[in-house]
């Protein structure tokens, strides 16, 4: 039976960019995990979004002087660029900020409410006569009641863990303007969670398998006992309550993103034109859901989210038997929780306030996107905290991802461009050491998959490493440099089998390094076929004598030292400012409503996902049946690259010969006529001698010569 998913990563806020930290928790485990669930053939879908709710987006804004709204569209399209440039595979990453959400939120409000699990109270919270409103919790700080710690915050404290209410803070203080606030009455609404604790306590019982950090901190948590918990607040930035006397009241945060999770699978059943679709991935008993989320997070995803959603069933249950299956037709459950720990900056605890941190969107521009994948899952704090040190990502990076993968697919693939006309050889008799890395590759994917269903992702890297070394030392022990001459039958079969090797970890390395997974399936000449193949599959695939080698080249350039230490002077100290900031801030709210020619203006990061590069034309004929389609062969740093181009009318395929142009290269691609453009090249309109013609934007006679591959900027 196909195993049926629906995965998700803590929504993170849209009130900064993204760091290591982030992505060590919640986002790179989902991502590694759900690649490798779809290669097993799995139904799974990855859904994310940008919490855009939060107190810390408000008080940003409140510090900035600027509006909420900016805030989240600024930093919503920065965690996009983010994950995309580390190729996060999210099937839908949605913002709260969308009225869908805010529809489907005060619908579990309304259904709780109407079910008797919302009270209202008229209780104390602290008020700042300074700034003249009630201050949400995260406007508070002072010292933790609980354990006494210094600087915890209004709602729950980062030292110990404990949620309490801000008026039982110690010496607490207004984080915007830092005068003491005073008690005052206002009304709210809470969630009733001691009619849960019965339900809770059979429910975490029933899940057997669950982290042991998970489990331990809802036990103490259910031994305590639960109490009502606050679910709205006043402010005027969120999703508002729904009722008559709610008029100035929004939804806490913690109760209206997890519901993000269901909108933004709305949106995603609503953009494949099938809007009941999400239902299926929500309510059928069969789907594991599976909640990826760093430990600051458990209390919320363990304890009160699944409160949330039993809220909206028909009955609570109360036994642990009745949760071996979920209730026919209610919203399920998490089945699993795999939350990580914290990681730590050379040996330090992460600090943004002190720019303690290394920032995804910057860590991107110096290194490769595989190299943060490989070292933060190398170290992911899985089961206790970990460290990112600088030094280390160079050692591992270089000695394992560069000297043992990097270099089996070097030597082997330019061994057969060399030796075997740039053709993989015919596999021949088979001899013992051939047959012992054959058992090695069948072994591979069940040892890897094995750790990566039980969210062991550090193992699972570890066995796949295991399968290059084991490909190295294969190809030490055959001697193919040997063979060549003595034995080419023998060399022939060597350098397929080890060409296999290298195929199979285009598909088991795939889900941790999914960049040289596909540069080295162009590299094979394999990329459509290695891209059909499943998991298991992977480990008995071998690879068809005669496929001809794409363009062969090295997968890695090393990380250098002075890289290392430039990295290294940055933590701790102020990002640079920009001084203009606030003047193009406000010069971006005087022309946000101009239009150019017609068109709606962009924001700067939509430009910035544009890939245009130089590109050198290499073949060019007519498509037939067209009197305005060009297929033209470009060369464009990486390879080789089709596309159709509609300029047959303003010139010649033998003009265009030789042409450096202007590619865009990320553009989707598409069918045209049979052909598969793959990109677009760039070109203006003009009207000469009386005639529209079409004029090329071309870097011919620029000194000095531009290579192809060139960034345009």
């Amino acid at each position: 039976m196909t195993e049926k998913l629906l995965v998700t990563s803590a929504l993170p806020y849209a009130n900064g960019p993204l760091h290591m930290g982030h992505l060590a928790g919640a986002y790179l485990p989902a991502d590694i995990y759900v690649r490798y669930k779809r290669l097993t053939g799995a139904d799974v879908i990855y859904i994310c979004g940008s919490d855009e709710h939060g107190v810390p987006i408000t008080i940003r804004a409140d510090t900035e002087g600027v509006s909420p709204r900016h805030i989240v569209d600024r930093y919503h399209a920065m965690l996009k660029e983010a994950f995309n440039a580390l190729a996060f595979s999210f099937d839908n990453y949605s913002r709260t900020s969308l009225p869908l959400h805010a529809e489907l939120s005060q619908e579990f409000f309304l259904k709780a409410h109407e079910r008797g699990y919302i009270t209202k109270h008229t209780t104390e919270q602290l008020y700042c006569p300074h700034c003249k409103r009630f201050l949400p919790d995260r406007y508070v700080e002072g010292t933790c009641p609980v354990c006494g710690k210094a600087g915890a915050r209004g709602d729950q404290c980062e030292h110990c863990g404990n949620w309490y209410d801000a008026v039982k803070l110690t010496d607490p203080h207004c984080k915007i303007c830092g005068e003491t606030p005073e008690v005052r009455k206002t009304t709210h609404w809470y969630l009733d969670l001691r009619k849960f604790q019965k339900p809770l306590e059979a429910y975490l019982k029933s899940r057997k398998d669950w982290k042991e950090n998970v489990v331990n901190f809802c036990s103490k948590m259910l031994e305590r006992g639960l109490e009502e918990r606050p679910i709205t607040r006043d402010l005027d930035w969120g999703v508002p309550v729904p009722l008559p006397e709610g008029e100035g009241k929004v939804f806490y945060v913690w109760f209206d993103a997890p519901i993000g999770y269901i909108s933004s699978t709305r949106e995603w059943a609503e953009g494949k034109g099938k809007p009941d679709l999400w239902k299926e991935y929500w309510t059928d008993a069969e789907r594991k859901l599976v909640h990826f989320i760093g430990k600051d997070n458990i209390v919320f995803h363990a304890i009160v989210w699944p409160a949330v959603l039993m809220a909206q069933w028909e009955r609570l249950p109360q036994k642990e038997k009745d949760f071996e299956k979920e209730l026919k037709g209610a919203y399920n459950l998490p089945y699993h929780i795999p939350a990580n720990e914290f990681l730590n900056i050379q040996g330090r605890k992460l600090s943004t306030s002190q720019n303690w941190a290394i920032w995804a969107h910057e860590v991107v521009k110096t290194f490769d996107a595989d190299f943060v994948r490989y070292y933060l899952s190398c170290i992911l704090p899985e089961t206790q905290d970990s460290n990112w040190d600088w030094d280390e990502f160079m050692v591992r990076v270089n000695q394992e991802l560069v000297d043992i993968l990097g270099n089996l697919i070097n030597r082997t693939l330019t061994f057969v461009d060399k030796y075997f006309d740039g053709k993989i050889p015919q596999r021949g008799e088979l001899g013992e050491l051939d047959s012992w890395m054959l058992e090695r590759m069948a072994k591979a994917p069940r040892l890897i998959g094995e750790s990566l269903d039980h969210f062991r992702i550090r193992e699972g890297l570890h066995r796949m490493m295991d399968l290059a070394r084991a490909g190295n030392k294969f190809y030490n022990d055959k001697e193919p440099w040997r063979t060549r001459t003595e034995d080419p039958a023998d060399c022939a079969t060597t350098m397929n089998i080890t060409c296999s090797v290298i195929a199979e970890l285009c598909v088991v390395a795939s889900p941790y390094l999914p960049f040289l997974a596909e540069r080295t399936a162009r590299m094979l000449g394999l990329g459509e076929e290695i891209a059909k193949l499943g998991w298991e599959e992977a480990g008995h695939f071998a690879v068809p004598p005669g496929t001809e080698l794409g363009e062969v080249s090295m997968p890695f350039t090393k990380v250098e030292p002075e890289q290392v230490e430039e990295q290294k002077a940055r933590l701790g100290k102020p990002p640079q400012e920009n001084h203009r900031e606030k003047a193009q801030d406000k010069q971006l709210k005087i022309t946000k409503e101009k239009k150019v020619s017609g068109k709606e203006n962009i924001p700067y990061e939509d430009f910035a996902k544009l890939d245009l590069r130089v590109a050198t034309v290499k073949a060019c004929e007519k498509v037939a049946g067209t009197d305005k389609l060009l297929k033209v062969t470009l060369s464009d740093g990486e390879g080789e690259r089709t596309v159709v181009a509609g300029m047959a009318e303003s010139y010649t395929p033998e003009e265009m010969m030789g042409k450096k142009v202007v590619l865009l290269a990320n553009l989707e691609p598409r069918l045209m006529r049979g052909i598969v453009s793959e990109g677009m090249i760039l070109a203006g309109s003009a009207t000469i001698d009386g005639k529209e013609k079409i004029v090329l934007l071309t870097l011919d006679g620029d000194k000095p010569e531009l290579p192809d591959g060139s960034d345009v900027d």
